[in-house]
């Protein structure tokens, strides 16, 4: 019975920044992973980045490496996705996702294999 809820989306400018947060709730399991993807309309599901919950390592797309940073704190079972130079194709649904550990960080990047979801939240670029 885990819930996820995100929150922090929101209309902003291009060049912009934005703080999505995620408060996880109900997770029973010790070791995992916590992960962000977006969906824009008429598009697949895309990985955004992920980060372990123990030891703080993250994956992060391509396309948002050096502009993105995920980031969680242990104690609020809260991950967080700090969106920095954001661009137009930047706007999408956000999710946040929640998944076991694995011996893989490929694995990380596969939507299919994650647990449960969030609601999402919108985050619209202006340009």
């Amino acid at each position: 019975q885990v819930q996820l809820v995100e929150s922090g989306g929101g209309l902003v400018q291009a060049g912009g920044s934005l703080r999505l947060s995620c408060t996880a709730s109900g997770v029973t399991f010790s070791t995992y992973v916590m992960g962000w993807f977006r969906q824009a309309p008429g598009k697949e599901r895309e990985f955004v980045a992920a980060i372990s919950w123990s030891g703080g390592n993250t994956v992060y797309a391509d396309s948002v490496k050096g502009r993105f940073t995920i980031s969680r704190d242990n104690a609020k079972n809260t991950v967080y996705l700090q969106m920095d130079s954001l661009k137009a194709e930047d706007t999408a649904v956000y999710y946040c996702a929640i998944r076991p550990v694995a011996s893989r960080e490929y694995v990380y990047r596969l939507p299919r294999t994650y647990d449960d979801w969030g609601q999402g939240t919108q985050v619209t670029v202006s340009s």
